[in-house]
């Protein structure tokens, strides 16, 4: 009996002093599964250009010239997230060159490079490591953690002007004890850093998805024949039938003396449509054939921009 009741809490002690390293990781598959859960809305065309490590970890070993693997990991991350967000058509910009020379070698030699809405730049700006621990009598515990902090900066491709910039941060931890000799020991976790900086960028794209959502969603006329209004732009960008836009001349732009920056008056207003239908394969083929519900289009469509209704 007695020794029943040594064995019992010897056990206890265990599982009081080795934390479970699940826990985490359900809180994570929680929030995943609420994000997904978000309504996907108008898409806006993005590209990630530059990224880069501006912490020393990483770096020491390089050879000049040679590229930051931290650095093109960080940036595959973005990427990654922006993608999986749902709310972005991602274009390729850190690997132009291999690009260009993919496409001479293809049959689309009159295609050209999508322009974007918005340029993501980034960089990671702390990635720290500390170990912590206990010791006891008969017990110890260790904790090893990864603190990383990342930049986003998004970047107007019409003016480069930077109108807006999000930081967010990330932690990785990992926890190791034994009591009378009994549990688990670990040594150096490379991982926790990689876990580190997706948690920061994770931590950055509620700000980035809600400041590219603020900037108005917008499309061109591709043809009107008849009554029908055919515009680019499908259900994968978030489109549905019933929706409506306006229809706007665009603004004049005009040099600002004060800040030396090109401003676009605001448009002139010209019609309002509804989508009535879709067509085309894929992403970047689809297309929605409209009506016109108010106000008249003008015989020259060139120009004209079909602007969401706020």
């Amino acid at each position: 009996m007695c020794f029943n009741t040594r064995a019992g809490a010897l056990i206890g002690a265990l599982l009081i002093a080795m934390p479970v390293a699940a826990w985490p990781e359900l809180s994570h598959s929680q929030e995943a599964g609420a994000s997904s859960e978000t309504r996907v809305g108008l898409k806006r065309r993005v590209a990630v250009g530059r990224f880069s490590n501006s912490t020393p970890y990483g770096r020491l070993l390089l050879s000049p010239g040679e590229a930051d693997p931290v650095a093109t990991q960080a940036s595959d991350m973005l990427t990654n997230a922006l993608v999986g967000s749902g709310h972005f058509f991602v274009f390729e910009r850190g690997d132009l060159q291999a690009l260009s020379a993919e496409r001479l070698l293809s049959d689309a030699d009159t295609q050209r490079l999508v322009g974007v809405d918005a340029l993501l730049l980034g960089s990671i700006t702390q990635l720290g490591r500390r170990n912590e621990g206990k010791q006891g009598f008969l017990n110890s515990q260790r904790r090893q953690a990864v603190n990383a902090t990342v930049e986003i900066r998004l970047v107007d491709i019409r003016t480069g002007r930077v109108f807006f910039t999000a930081s967010g941060a990330g932690e990785a931890t990992t926890e190791t004890g034994e009591v009378a000799g009994f549990g688990t020991r670990a040594g150096y976790d490379s991982t926790l850093n990689d876990r580190a900086i997706n948690a920061a960028i994770a931590d950055t794209m509620t700000q980035v998805i809600n400041q590219l959502q603020q900037r108005a969603w917008f499309t061109d006329i591709l043809r009107v024949s008849g009554d029908n209004v055919f515009v680019s732009g499908g259900p994968s960008q978030g489109l549905s039938a019933g929706d409506r836009f306006r229809v706007e001349t665009p603004g004049e732009v005009i040099t600002s003396a004060q800040s030396g920056l090109p401003i676009t008056l605001p448009g002139s207003q010209v019609a309002e449509i509804e989508l009535v239908g879709f067509f085309g394969e894929t992403p970047e083929t689809e297309g929605a054939v409209a009506r016109v519900v108010q106000g008249s289009l003008p015989q020259n469509i060139a120009g004209l921009r079909v602007v969401e209704i706020r």
